[in-house]
């Protein structure tokens, strides 16, 4: 129900442009919103609707608002401060309406909010139609008229110089310095951290414990993917890779994704059953190194997983010889086309496909601090089973 992959946007020298990429991207989650609908009522909560909701609930609690200031706060300003004649008594009717409908919109929003929030969590799986139709509406009229009046108006009013006051206030607003046109741009990208502060003896004694509390506080803040982590394995001739993967279960046993043993990363940890993994949660400023060794999980835990995949995921897994070269991407769509006609809707998890644990031998939690000075306490794990946690230098 949402794209894996984000549309090219136009850069803030086109601010115009900007505010209809936005407009772009909030059909589609707009359109999300629709299709989950009547998703809900055949499949109920389970990962696509789960993962949906909170695309959707991201996109509308964070940049709805900024693409709303906007307008609200330099888009309209301006063209009051220029518009004149027939031009200045549109706006008058213009934009008390704009505003006002944002204010309605973010009423509507409100209570469509509490609804994804229980589908994201899991602890409802419905969503009331005739809210989100009444919310779809009037956003789509909403934004007609914007894209049939105002830009158009700005378009032909503006100078290049207000056009660039109206992008650099846009850039700001987001917090997108300017772009650095030397060729020291990359050395002198900088950002200084300072959210928080991590302490040897306010910490978890047990590192499993410290990670479900960081976790959990990665999911209230709605960091972008926080399942997501880094996976490096090194194949026998101790050559490394590495890649992004999701994690479907952590406990005390270990850390837990699904894979095809038969990909890349699998027949390395066949030659070499250890691996580090590693989380990124740029929102709050912090990382978590994960070092150990990895086992296949039971027959059983991956039959339960593969079959609370949706269909399409599982067909995909059946379908593809992950890492393995392949001619085209038809080639790739024939393939699953064929694996559908055969298996339907009921296909059994291929042999070559199930899990992997990481079991922790080393844990290590980063807080960004200011100047580089950051926090890093690791654990490691004691011949006796127990935690040994100390601070490492920066």
């Amino acid at each position: 129900m949402t794209s894996a992959l984000p549309d090219s946007a136009p850069g803030f020298d086109q601010p115009i442009a900007v505010l209809k990429h936005c407009h772009d991207r909030i059909r589609k989650q707009l359109a999300t919103l629709e299709k989950l609908v009547p998703h809900l009522a055949a499949h109920g909560a389970d990962e696509q609707a789960r993962q949906a909701a909170a695309a959707v609930i991201k996109y509308f609690d964070q940049a709805a608002p900024l693409h709303h200031e906007d307008e609200e706060h330099d888009l309209i300003p301006m063209l009051q401060a220029t518009a004149q004649g027939e031009d200045a008594a549109l706006l008058a009717q213009l934009a008390p309406a704009i505003v006002a409908e944002h204010h309605q919109m973010d009423g509507m929003w409100q209570g469509l909010h509490e609804q994804l929030r229980a589908i994201a969590d899991g602890s409802a799986a419905t969503l009331r139609e005739s809210e989100v139709r009444r919310f779809a509406d009037t956003y789509g009229a909403h934004m007609a008229r914007e894209e049939n009046q105002l830009a158009p108006m700005a378009k032909r009013l503006f100078s290049a110089g207000q056009m660039a006051q109206l992008g650099s206030a846009m850039q700001a607003r987001r917090g997108i310095a300017a772009a650095v046109s030397t060729g020291d741009a990359v050395a002198s990208l900088r950002k200084d951290y300072g959210q928080a502060t991590l302490n040897e003896h306010e910490v978890a004694a047990d590192p499993i414990v410290q990670f479900n509390s960081w976790f959990e506080q990665a999911l209230k803040a709605q960091v972008n993917e926080p399942n997501a982590m880094s996976v490096a394995t090194v194949d026998g001739a101790g050559r490394p890779s590495s890649r992004i993967v999701l994690i479907k279960q952590y406990d005390v046993r270990g850390f837990t994704w699904y894979t095809n043993y038969d990909s890349q990363k699998g027949r390395q940890l066949q030659e070499n059953p250890h691996a580090a993994l590693l989380f990124f949660w740029p929102e709050l400023e912090r990382q978590i190194r994960i070092e150990g060794r990895v086992e296949r999980t039971s027959e059983e835990d991956s039959d339960k997983y593969f079959h609370s995949r949706p269909l399409k995921s599982r067909l995909a897994a059946i379908a593809s010889a992950q890492s393995m070269p392949i001619a085209d991407r038809q080639a790739l769509e024939d393939n699953y086309d064929a694996v559908a006609r055969q298996f339907g809707e009921a296909p059994a998890r291929p042999a070559n496909w199930g899990g992997f644990r990481l079991i922790p031998e080393r844990i290590e939690f980063w807080q960004g601090r200011r100047s580089r000075f950051h926090d890093r306490i690791v654990y490691t794990l004691q011949p006796d089973g127990s935690w040994a946690r100390g601070r490492l230098q920066p």
